[in-house]
């Protein structure tokens, strides 16, 4: 009874001190669609409204992000780093953890290359739980810009131990290959042996050296998960999850296994849930980011039907996120993106035009209806929503096949078997095409290799070797699914930014900022 009377004491003095009138929030949820711009959310917006068999129909078409926007302030971000026009992930994480202008792919550092203090840290001091979900890896660029300093994005092992020192209270995603030792590689090994029997899957380290910071993160009182059972087990109120070598499972593995009883791999919401479950018992309140990372991903391969599956994924996340900050005054709900990825849209075409039909109304008696271009039709949104394999997967399996079996033919069959947009024969040989990289670059990571795909527009703008047969898979079946695609990279075009809590807090968020004006409101308001 004692207990229960404190329990209410505790809740009644929140109240008084987070009000509707409030100026400051004990809490800050930071959630990022990265490379979700205006365009992904459309194509989530077209599909739970029009697909004929949308899984929104129960919800009257309504989708989560829909329903942020109805609860609270709508405004839009422009997120260029220092000194340029585009932004990368690296850069624009650093600006709305830090307020401060970054410089291209540096990680939690300012334009002049000082490290920035990150409202993660700021957390810290004042007391709070702090916590990092994504769906990449732990220290890909956008959970790494919150809690770790270094002069560049690719120091994924450098970060790593940047992370671990920060000591963030739960860090769940993938990448585990950044924290384990080179030791791990031998496949006779202790250590080698002991993480496959512990996770199934692919062990391979990226480590230079011989620390492995699973163990020292226990050292640290952490409770360690590598799959999903060991997550739900887990105790205490530090957790470090790591449930994949590299990314996590894409939206559509994630839709495909998500009723799986025998399923190791936790989703993107199940990682909040458990996130949100341990920092909330901290009196004093709690940060944390949460990453739908694989959107981005999705956008640089060009690939709507993954693309439609990773809006779903974060959808689903946001859904839960706004049960669980429903009615609270305590907290500020921001959802947002880091950039928009491939300038993608839904257009009109010149082919296979569609039929005349009479219409029942008195202006077209005796006059039929017949449109002069293609503008999509609506079951264009459920042969989306069937695509049972990535574009990135079904080139991995493509050059998984003997040398003399990679031929358009075996491509051909791939794709046909996993997509309702049937290819050709000749267009499987488009995707395969190769030519001498005009852009080459000795020694770099991405330009270094003489040989490039052969993509014949805009072909300065797709300068990711190992991802152009996807793009080039998406060109070709583009006018079967009445789809564009602008780049393989990023584009400056502005995002959406929502800001749910104290009218206010939320009030200066509803109009059109940079990622640091909204940082430093976030800032702001949890101190």
């Amino acid at each position: 009874m004692g207990r229960f009377i404190l329990v209410l004491f505790m809740s009644a003095l929140t109240s008084l001190c987070y009000g509707s009138n409030s100026t400051s929030v004990k809490n800050v949820i930071i959630m990022i669609g990265d490379g979700m711009g205006p365009q992904q959310v459309g194509l989530l917006n077209s599909y739970a409204k029009y697909a004929p068999n949308s899984i929104y129909k129960a919800q009257g078409g309504i989708t989560a992000i829909e329903n942020a926007m109805a609860m609270g302030t709508i405004g839009y971000a422009y997120h260029e780093p220092a000194n340029v026009l585009v932004a990368d992930s690296a850069a624009s994480a650093t600006q709305f953890a830090t307020g401060e202008h970054a410089g291209s792919e540096m990680i939690g550092c300012d334009q002049f290359g000082n490290s920035a203090k990150t409202i993660l840290e700021i957390a810290q001091d004042l007391g709070k739980s702090t916590g990092l979900v994504s769906d990449t890896r732990m220290t890909h660029a956008t959970p790494a810009a919150f809690a770790a300093h270094q002069s560049h994005r690719s120091k994924e092992n450098a970060i790593a131990l940047d992370m671990l020192n920060a000591e963030v209270d739960v860090m769940l995603s993938g990448g585990l290959r950044h924290w384990i030792p080179i030791e791990a590689n031998d496949q006779n090994a202790a250590i080698h042996q002991h993480l496959k029997t512990r996770t199934g899957g692919k062990i391979e380290s990226k480590r230079k050296d011989s620390r492995n910071l699973l163990a020292e993160a226990e050292m640290k009182q952490y409770a360690v998960a590598l799959t999903l059972s060991e997550l739900e087990k887990a105790k205490g109120d530090k957790i470090l999850g790591l449930f994949s070598n590299s990314g996590m499972r894409d939206g559509i593995q994630e839709t495909l296994t998500k009723n799986d009883p025998n399923r190791t791999v936790p989703t993107l919401k199940e990682m909040t849930i458990k996130a949100l479950e341990v920092l909330s018992k901290n009196e004093k309140g709690f940060f944390i980011m949460i990453e739908g990372g694989q959107i981005d991903w999705a956008g640089h391969d060009n690939d709507t039907g993954t693309l439609l599956h990773e809006m779903l994924k974060f959808d689903e996340t946001i859904h839960y996120v706004l049960e669980w900050v429903k009615n609270r005054q305590d907290t500020l709900l921001i959802i947002s993106a880091d950039h928009e990825t491939g300038g993608f849209g839904f257009s009109y075409s010149r082919r296979n035009l569609p039929q005349e039909k009479d219409l029942p109304g008195k202006v077209f008696e005796g006059e039929k209806f017949s449109p002069r271009f293609n503008f999509g039709s609506y079951d264009i949104l459920d042969k989306l929503y069937n695509q049972k394999r990535s574009y990135a997967n079904m080139l991995n399996q493509f050059h998984a096949l003997p040398a003399h079996q990679q031929t358009p033919q075996s491509l051909l069959e791939i794709v046909n078997t996993y997509t309702q947009f049937p290819i050709t024969l000749a267009e499987a040989a488009t995707v395969l095409e190769t030519e001498v990289n005009e852009y080459y670059v000795a020694g770099h990571n991405q330009l270094g290799l003489e040989t490039f795909p052969k993509i014949h527009d805009f072909k300065t703008f797709y300068v990711y070797s190992q991802r152009i047969p996807q793009n080039l898979l998406a060109r070709v079946v583009a006018k079967y699914q009445n789809t564009v695609w602008a780049t393989g990279t990023h584009t400056s075009t502005p995002v959406p930014l929502i800001a749910i809590g104290p009218e206010n807090v939320t009030a200066q968020f509803g109009r059109m900022m940079h990622t640091t004006e909204w940082a430093q409101y976030a800032i702001e308001a949890l101190q």
